[in-house]
C-alpha cells in the first residue's frame, strides 16, 4: 500500500490590528492655532459653531440676544445692503469668512468692499471665501470690552481695513475709526450727529437714528448721502474702471 503524503497544516496569517482613527480635532475657546491649522479643525466643527481667529487666538461665540446684538446686527447689514445695491463696483457681505494673515480668520458682522475689477483688494477663493482686507468693517459689540475694541481693532488696522466702525450697544455709541498712516484715526460725527465715510462717498450713518432704533430714518439719511454729487461721481468713476 503506497505511503500517504501528508501536507503540514498551513502556517496561518497573522492580522496587523486595526488601529481606529483618531477622531477629529475640535477647535476649543482660547487655542492658540495658526490660520490653516484652525480653519482645518473649524471645517470640522458642527454647523452651529462659531468661531473666529484673532491675533492667533481662538474665540468661540456665545448665543446672541436679539436686542444686544439680532436686531443691530440686522439694522447694519440692511443699511449696507442698500448702499451697495446703489453702487455699483461694490459688494456686502454679513459674517463670512475672511482670510487676513496667518494669525487671523473672522467673520465680520458686515462688510463693504470694492469689487476686484474696480482695485478692490480682497478677492474671492477658489473655495468661496473672502480673502484680504475689505475697505469697510462693522461690528456689533456689547461694549468697549469686548475683543472687537481690542484685538480684532488691532489685527484690521495691521492688515489694511480701511474704515472701521463698531457699534457697541450697551453703551449706546458708535465708534467709527479710518486708516491714516498706518493708524486709525477717529471720524467724529457732523453737528447732525451723522458719521460720513472717507472712502465710500455718500455712506452715510445717522447714528442717533441707529440707537434709536429707528431704521426708517436711518435710510432716510443714507438716501439723501446716495443723491450727492460725489457718490454720483463715486459711482461714474467706478463703472468707468470696471470698463477697463
Amino acid at each position: 500500500m503506497p505511503a500517504i503524503a501528508y501536507m503540514p497544516n498551513p502556517v496561518p496569517m497573522t492580522r496587523r490590528p486595526v488601529v481606529p482613527a483618531a477622531p477629529p480635532q475640535r477647535l476649543q475657546n482660547g487655542d492658540h492655532l495658526k490660520q490653516p491649522e484652525f480653519h482645518r479643525r473649524y471645517k470640522n466643527m458642527p454647523e452651529q459653531v462659531r468661531a473666529e481667529l484673532v491675533e492667533g487666538i481662538v474665540y468661540m461665540a456665545s448665543p446672541l440676544r436679539h436686542k444686544s446684538h439680532g436686531r443691530p446686527h440686522a439694522m447694519v447689514i440692511t443699511w449696507v445692503g442698500n448702499y451697495s445695491a446703489s453702487t455699483p463696483g461694490t459688494d456686502c457681505g454679513d459674517n463670512c469668512t475672511l482670510f487676513m494673515d496667518l494669525d487671523n480668520e473672522v467673520q465680520p458682522d458686515a462688510f463693504l468692499r470694492l469689487d476686484e475689477r474696480v482695485g478692490g483688494r480682497s478677492r474671492m477663493t477658489p473655495e468661496d471665501y473672502l480673502a484680504g482686507a475689505p475697505e469697510f468693517i462693522f461690528e456689533v459689540a456689547a461694549s468697549s470690552a469686548s475683543y472687537d475694541l481690542h484685538q480684532k481693532k488691532e489685527a484690521y488696522r495691521r492688515n489694511g481695513v480701511q474704515e472701521y466702525a463698531v457699534w457697541r450697544t450697551e453703551d449706546a455709541a458708535v465708534d467709527w475709526w479710518a486708516l491714516a498712516e498706518g493708524e486709525y484715526v477717529r471720524i467724529e460725527p457732523d453737528a447732525q450727529g451723522r458719521v460720513w465715510s472717507l472712502v465710500f462717498p455718500g455712506l452715510v450713518l445717522d447714528v442717533p437714528a441707529l440707537l434709536s432704533g429707528r431704521l426708517a430714518d436711518v435710510l432716510s439719511g443714507l438716501n439723501a448721502g446716495i443723491q450727492t454729487p460725489e457718490h454720483a461721481a463715486f459711482v461714474a468713476e467706478l463703472g468707468a474702471l470696471s470698463e477697463r
